[in-house]
């Protein structure tokens, strides 16, 4: 596996479906902002539903602190709006959700399960000078969860606005964080 974090987004376009429409998406539409690449294996299936049904539950969260999010698969956008238009977890939805059956975008992340030809669940928070400052991933049967995702944004977005301070384990906003130094060594 390749060095993730600082690495940047490699170019990419793809076709997505949002709110009644198919939109044009690629990296220089997300380059300036904070953004979330949310991999999951396919549209119609168990675990994928649970979480991307846990992101539009907290979508309004995430757009509070300026964060997009872009759901991807290697299924179609066709597929994307059918499974939109057919299921209520999956209706709720209203970030877009990007297809992407050449693996391209899941390739370039590094998550293709090349073999069968979907994504691993993975989770890549990018920054807007388009690079990558968190990723998790995880087995095919391990849901991933909305809100220690925002918990880990706003700590990024905290680190980015204040250098020299770090956030320890568990900080939440408000909390106290650390500014690394000699002083601290071995007293922690």
């Amino acid at each position: 596996m390749s060095r993730y974090i600082e690495s940047e987004l490699k170019p990419f376009t793809a076709k997505a479906y949002q709110g009644g429409d198919f939109i044009d998406v690629s990296d220089a539409d997300v380059k300036g902002k904070w953004v979330v690449f949310f991999f999951y294996p396919a549209d119609f299936t168990f675990v994928c539903p649970t979480e991307l049904g846990d992101l539009a539950d907290n979508y309004e969260e995430f757009k509070k602190l300026g964060v997009e999010i872009y759901s991807v698969s290697t299924d179609t956008h066709f597929t994307h709006k059918a499974w939109h238009d057919t299921s209520d977890t999956i209706g709720k939805i209203q970030f877009p959700m990007i297809g992407d059956p050449t693996g391209t975008i899941t390739r370039n992340f590094g998550v293709m399960i090349e073999e069968e030809g979907i994504a691993d669940r993975g989770t890549f928070v990018i920054d807007p000078e388009g690079k990558i400052q968190i990723v998790e991933i995880t087995a095919g049967g391990i849901g991933r969860d909305a809100q220690e995702l925002l918990r880990k944004i706003k700590a990024a977005q905290y680190i980015a606005a204040h250098p020299g301070e770090v956030c320890p384990a568990k900080w939440k906003e408000g909390d106290e964080t650390l500014a690394p130094s000699l002083d601290l060594v071995g007293k922690i």
